[in-house]
């Protein structure tokens, strides 16, 4: 019986909402929407409901029978509006004819949405949007013959393989609301009567121009970069960046923004900040310090300080420092001098700490508003997507400013009481906390503190402080769009606009502070400036110029979908700076004795080799030829296989630059059948039949260690637990470290300083270690000198 009843009131739902799905069907299609463009129009549920209104609202005015034309207009008007609550303003304008053209509704929207609050000048709003101006068909013919007239002699010349799209410009930007079509029939008709029907000549296909391409130009590189600014095969970053290309607002325009919320004070708000600022654009980069920056970070810092720089503002280096417990120094300089190592200066280095006091005193304001207030739930228990909602949340607005006092004095303990906004946020979670206890001294602050702000309360306030006008993030933030609005709001401060992007992340590495720290008390690698890892301090220490990160941010470019990036891609640009940067040397890893028995002087001979063999005139250096040289172990074999072109043998070998021509003549082997050495005669390359290949090798050489770096991980996702069961630190690479101690190089480098790099001939590119002591240089391999075809 029960539940007879209760089937009673849905059955009765059910031809309800079949009902008024019908009539608003027949509504739509009443003004020419198609039956699948009206049935997908139902299944967006705030549009329908817009639309709805408008149609109602303009057959009150123009009777039941709507025409196709005014039809299109109330869609685009339901369909474009930001704020429902000037739709009936629109359609009254729609309805009585003023408003009859797509354009003149494009100018009243743009009009609404650059006024946004109430109330508006309607003389003013009707002069954007053209109301009442009539243009005639006298105006469009003598709009349209003083714009042929002008290109007379080019219509005469190309006929119809003129640009006719040109005259019709012409002609509607002197008649800003004449009719597209009218002006069009009125062009046919004038270019007819000048030129006469088309001829058998004027339909034959216009043959394609061919450019002449500079030589210079036929392949570009990306080129270097200076100060950030970066060159690459299609747009730079500041390319992207520069303008209108991410279609963001302008300074002072924040309400234009999608989302943002207008109140009262916004406007004036808005003049003031203006005044401040100039209409500069300001960005901000915000770290928190307590670990080092990833490749990750070179994407934001690209994006902060490229912004700004590429459309004439400034960008501050802020600090994030509200969590005392984990930050330390050496992080502090260690992100200034990887932001200033990228190619930026900062406008100012601020600190999250500098305005404690601010952020204090708002707080204490928010509590007066009715806006927060103190609440005792542990940790436990507000964590998840469906915390129990706080029993304190109507506390009393005098008792909560009692208590957040309270906790300021130190009579709580942590864990004991939180600070929590009003207010639910993008993903369902309700009432961020603002402040919580750490009885944890500051290293600015001292013992001043013992409350501390979180990131939701602190970011946007330090950002409204600062006078931001772009506060850029990554996508995961964007759940916290809203209470960074609604903060702002909520205080009546300016208030910034937040705009997200896709983080940039790289396969085969971990970039999380946790992860490697584990990694380093583990032994898996040194430090964090391990070569392995992919943080901004390893990268350069394993020999990555700024500038082929910067260009790998262009590339990857500012996107709003992650990127998840393969390491080969990143190392393809750094090969292409280091070809330009890197001057040759030459070194031997694995070296084999060489003795040249019939050497052609009595002492050495100084061989000339240039720095960079593509452009001699960049500089040279000279290493000595002598009795005795070294190459590669793997540079000799004693059996000639098919496809060997090495020394061997009866098969001959050049030596690079040297200018000759080694033979091998008798094989030294130890008692264990080793080959220890070999000697050989040479001859003048012009002498000597062109051998098969050239080989590098040294000569009274530098003892020197290098390290040979592979992936530190053998899967793709180390962290995904489908791909690697055993957790990351099961995963590691074992061969991801080769150390070889006995390594030569030859003597033009002796003077080389840490960070110094150079292209070993035949085996890559190399770094100079910061280990490096007198007498024993240490190189670190920065990249292959080509991409291993199994890394793709």
């Amino acid at each position: 019986m029960a539940a007879a009843m209760a089937a009673e009131p849905v059955a009765a739902a059910e031809p309800a909402a079949a009902e008024a799905e019908a009539e608003a069907l027949g509504l739509f299609t009443g003004i020419g929407l198609s039956e699948a463009k009206a049935r997908e129009t139902l299944r967006n549920a705030a549009l329908s409901a817009q639309l709805r209104r408008a149609v109602l609202q303009a057959r009150g005015a123009l009777g039941p029978r709507l025409d196709k034309a005014t039809g299109a207009l109330l869609y685009n008007a339901a369909a474009r509006l930001r704020d429902p609550g000037r739709l009936a303003f629109l359609v009254a304008y729609i309805g009585r004819g003023d408003i009859r053209s797509d354009l003149q509704l494009g100018a009243a929207l743009q009009y609404l949405r650059s006024h946004p609050l109430d109330p508006l000048d309607a003389a003013d709003f009707e002069r954007a949007c053209g109301v009442g101006v009539r243009v005639s068909p006298e105006q469009i013919e003598e709009a349209v013959e003083a714009v042929i007239s002008r290109h007379r002699e080019e219509l005469l010349a190309e006929r119809y393989r003129f640009n006719m799209g040109l005259l019709m410009g012409e002609a509607r930007s002197r008649l800003q609301w004449a009719d597209g079509k009218s002006i069009k029939n009125e062009v046919d008709l004038q270019v007819l009567h000048l030129l006469g029907p088309k001829t058998e000549a004027d339909l034959e296909k216009k043959p394609k121009a061919t450019k002449a391409r500079p030589v210079q130009e036929e392949k570009q590189k990306a080129p270097v970069v200076e100060n950030g600014e970066v060159g690459t095969e299609t747009k730079s970053l500041l390319e992207q960046l520069r303008g209108e290309a991410l279609k963001f607002h302008k300074p002072g325009e924040n309400y234009k923004t999608e989302g943002y919320v207008v109140t009262p004070n916004t406007m004036a708000l808005l003049k003031q900040h203006l005044a401040v600022t100039g209409g500069q654009v300001r960005t901000r980069f915000p770290p928190e310090p307590n670990g080092i920056l990833h490749i990750g970070h070179a994407k934001a810092i690209n994006f902060n300080f490229g912004y700004a720089k590429a459309n004439g503002g400034v960008c501050f280096l802020r600090y994030d420092d509200t969590n005392p417990e984990k930050e330390e120094e050496k992080y502090f300089t260690a992100i200034r001098e990887m932001v200033e190592w990228l190619g930026y200066q900062p406008y100012a280095v601020t600190h999250a700490s500098d305005y404690f006091d601010q952020l204090y005193s708002w707080a204490l304001e928010l509590i007066r508003r009715g806006q927060a207030y103190v609440c005792h739930q542990k940790v436990e228990e507000i964590k998840g997507h469906n915390p129990p909602p706080s029993p304190w949340r109507d506390r009393p607005v005098e008792e909560s400013l009692l208590l957040f006092e309270d906790m300021r004095k130190g009579k709580f303990g942590e864990g004991e009481a939180t600070l929590r906004m009003k207010l639910v946020m993008e993903d369902g979670k309700m009432d961020p906390v603002a402040y919580r206890v750490k009885f944890t001294p500051h290293h600015r602050t001292g013992d001043k503190w013992c409350i501390y702000p979180t990131y939701d309360y602190t970011h946007c306030l330090c950002d409204s402080i600062e006078h931001i006008t772009h506060s850029l993030c990554t996508k995961e933030f964007q759940a916290r769009r809203s209470s960074y609005f609604w903060l702002c709001n909520a205080l009546d401060v300016y208030c910034p606009v937040q705009w997200e992007y896709g983080r940039l992340n790289l396969l085969y590495t971990v970039v999380s502070k946790r992860k490697i720290i584990r990694l380093v008390e583990t032994g898996a690698v040194r430090d964090w400036d391990d070569p392995r890892l992919f943080t901004l301090t390893a990268l350069r220490r394993r020999g990555f110029p700024p500038e082929a990160i910067n260009n790998f941010c262009a590339r990857v470019g500012v996107t709003v979908a992650q990127a998840t990036m393969e390491p080969h891609l990143l190392e393809a640009c750094v090969r292409e700076v280091l070809n330009e940067q890197a001057p040759r040397a030459m070194a031997v890893l694995e070296p084999l004795k060489v003795t040249i028995t019939n050497f052609p002087a009595p002492e050495t001979i100084d061989v000339l080799v240039p720095d960079f063999p593509a452009n001699e005139s960049r500089g040279s250096h000279k290493v000595p030829f002598q009795p005795t040289v070294y190459i590669e172990e793997t540079d000799f074999r004693e059996e000639l296989d098919k496809g060997y072109k090495r020394l061997a043998p009866g098969q001959p070998v050049g030596l690079r630059h040297a200018g000759y021509v080694i033979a091998v003549q008798n094989v030294i082997k130890n008692a264990s059948g080793r080959v220890m050495e070999l000697e050989v005669t040479c001859t003048k390359s012009e002498a000597a039949e062109k051998p098969k290949a050239f080989i590098h090798w040294v000569a009274e050489p530098l003892p020197c260690e290098v390290r040979l770096y592979e992936r530190l991980f053998l899967h793709k996702n180390p962290e995904d637990p489908a791909e690697v069961p055993g957790g990351f630190l099961s995963d590691l690479n074992p061969a991801s470290l080769r150390v070889v101690d006995n390594a030569l190089v030859d003597r033009s480098v002796l003077a080389a300083r840490p960070f110094d790099k150079f292209q070993f001939e035949r085996l890559g590119y190399f770094s100079v270690d910061p280990d490096s002591r007198e007498g024993k240089l240490v190189f670190n391999r920065t990249v292959t000198l080509k991409e291993d075809p199994g890394k793709a």
